[in-house]
């Protein structure tokens, strides 16, 4: 089966945008804007809070933005129309069951945890439902995680650009890391967070000229699934055809890997738990608008999938046999391919732009989080505790650069995998996965005991490893795709980090039921009691009718894709 690579194998070597001068001053107004908004945020920034948490005084429609932005790396954009063009309608799975779930579930369940015990990180949670060995192992696996996801942000970059512009590798990633440097280090994580918000309707500009150009190209949707029917079967166009267990398709994953691997343990792991996404949540002005943040951004979510599967489907239909070898493409040309092929100059610079920012909110929003962890949970808790507010500032601008220049170097680490998308899910399972499972156990079970968070998460961690390093890249195991394996992977080191937990605390003390108030589902802190703000009683500003909707809308939008 081929998968969608990236790697050693670059875009096809005749995919070279005709960019003039209308499109490149585009693309420099965009980057004077970013740097203007980092000195602007610039003068906000005081005090530590400010700068890692902005203060907790944004609204919720500017960190619902930012959270949806923060996920809209480029390696989404250009993996999902990759997996499209390869796999056809299955690729919805990862939006209305591999995410709306989940954030309904952050913005309901766990934000009034978050948000309530006044936590400046996700690790920070730990420390206060378990104790300091869990907290410290969870920092240490998040800060790694954090550079390795962003540097393949910056190694996609580099060979998209490379081959778009003919700009070399290294100029893009040493271009790329110092723009998001200096706007991160300048204003923190409102620098971060309003450029998120900026790249988020960049993103859309570049998207939907594409996948409306590419939809009146192929005939409209009827044109298009005519023929995808015809070239790739019947089941290219649904999203549960195949599926059945027992039964072979490209993906494969049957409907019930899907369900549990994709649709709960890989999506509420890196959904509820991963600091990337949860910072912009926590950085809301209260603890209302801390819930509505992930709810917000569960709506874009919704009808994103459109943007990314759409222009994959129309590359598979214009191109026989494209992503083969004997079409001259691969399946991540998708994009590319209808940008050559659809848009005129001035468009075509801002979809180069939207490119570029995506790339850049991807790694933005990594560098961030690792720079709150590493310096407000791993240096401050355990190196040099007890210093000034200011050092802590300051040692947060220096730890950025030290983060933007360990990415650089691991963009080149992630060349030495042959498809990004995959090595992505590999490290949600080794990362996100066992964190969840240690967060969904401790919160739910009063008798989960201090010691089972660190050996929980331990055991999940390792597992996962065991899984995917030896018994499936050994084959012991079979496995029809990398895909798979990181389903059954994830699948592993819950299983095996609840197990543990359980096992644990049946022979440790558990703490005092006064220090897990506000911490364990059905107790509550005072902080978790905070009163709605004037007008926070409007319909569109109540959580539970958000969440809701967003999980009937994703319900609806399955229908057309079923059957």
């Amino acid at each position: 089966m081929q998968t969608p690579t990236y790697g050693h194998t670059y875009l096809a070597a005749e995919l070279r945008l005709p960019t003039n001068w209308l499109d490149y001053t585009i693309l420099a107004i965009y980057f004077v804007v970013v740097l203007g908004i980092g000195f602007a945020a610039r003068r906000s920034v005081k005090t530590s809070l400010d700068f890692f948490l902005s203060g907790r005084s944004l609204p919720a429609w500017i960190t619902g933005l930012a959270f949806i932005s923060a996920n809209l790396a480029a390696t989404e954009i250009l993996g999902m129309a990759a997996n499209s063009a390869q796999y056809g309608a299955y690729t919805v799975h990862w939006y209305w069951i591999g995410a709306i779930p989940a954030m309904v579930f952050l913005g309901l369940v766990m934000m009034p945890f978050y948000y309530g015990s006044k936590v400046r990180s996700v690790p920070e949670f730990l420390l206060l439902r378990f104790d300091r060995a869990a907290h410290l192992l969870s920092s240490i696996l998040f800060a790694f995680a954090a550079i390795l996801i962003a540097g393949v942000n910056l190694y996609a970059l580099a060979i998209v650009v490379e081959a778009l512009l003919g700009w070399p590798q290294w100029v893009a990633i040493v271009v790329a890391g110092a723009f998001v440097l200096a706007y991160i280090t300048l204003g923190g994580l409102s620098s971060a967070i309003y450029n998120e918000v900026l790249q988020f309707f960049v993103i859309l500009a570049a998207l939907i000229p594409i996948t409306v150009l590419g939809l009146k190209k192929v005939g409209g949707w009827n044109g298009l699934t005519d023929k995808l029917t015809a070239t790739h079967g019947q089941n290219f166009t649904t999203a549960w055809g195949g599926t059945g267990i027992g039964s072979a398709n490209p993906l494969g994953a049957n409907w019930l890997t899907i369900v549990l691997g994709l649709g709960f343990v890989l999506s509420f792991g890196y959904w509820t738990t991963n600091f990337a996404e949860v910072q912009r949540a926590l950085s809301a002005k209260n603890l209302s608008a801390g819930q509505r943040t992930p709810l917000i951004a569960a709506y874009p979510k919704i009808f994103i999938v459109f943007l990314v599967m759409i222009p994959g489907l129309v590359a598979a239909a214009l191109i026989p046999n494209f992503g083969t070898a004997g079409s001259g493409y691969q399946y991540n040309d998708a994009i590319p391919y209808l940008m050559q092929e659809l848009l005129p100059n001035g468009v075509l610079g801002i979809a180069v732009t939207g490119l570029l920012a995506a790339f850049m909110a991807g790694m933005a929003a990594n560098v961030s989080s690792f720079n709150t962890v590493f310096t407000t949970d791993i240096w401050e808790k355990y190196v040099v505790p007890g210093r000034e507010d200011g050092y802590y500032v300051r040692f947060g601008r220096l730890i950025t650069v030290i983060g933007v220049c360990a990415s650089i170097g691991t963009a080149f680490l992630a060349s030495s995998f042959s498809n990004i998308m995959s090595y992505l899910q590999t490290l949600f399972s080794f990362f996100n996965v066992p964190m969840f499972v240690v967060f969904i156990v401790g919160m739910f079970w009063k008798r989960a005991s201090a010691k089972a968070g660190f050996w929980g998460l331990l055991a999940g961690t390792v597992t996962a490893m065991v899984n995917y390093f030896v018994f499936y890249k050994k084959g012991i195991i079979s496995l029809p795709s990398d895909q798979g394996a990181n389903f059954v992977s994830a699948i592993a080191g819950f299983v095996a980090g609840a197990i543990v937990m359980f096992a644990v605390s049946l022979f440790t003390r558990p703490k005092p039921a006064e220090e897990l108030q506000g911490l364990v589902y059905g107790t509550r802190s005072p902080g978790m009691a905070e009163p709605p703000a004037p007008g926070d009683d409007a319909w569109y500003r109540k959580p539970a009718l958000l969440g809701w909707g967003a999980v009937v809308l994703a319900a609806a939008c399955y229908i057309p894709f079923s059957f």
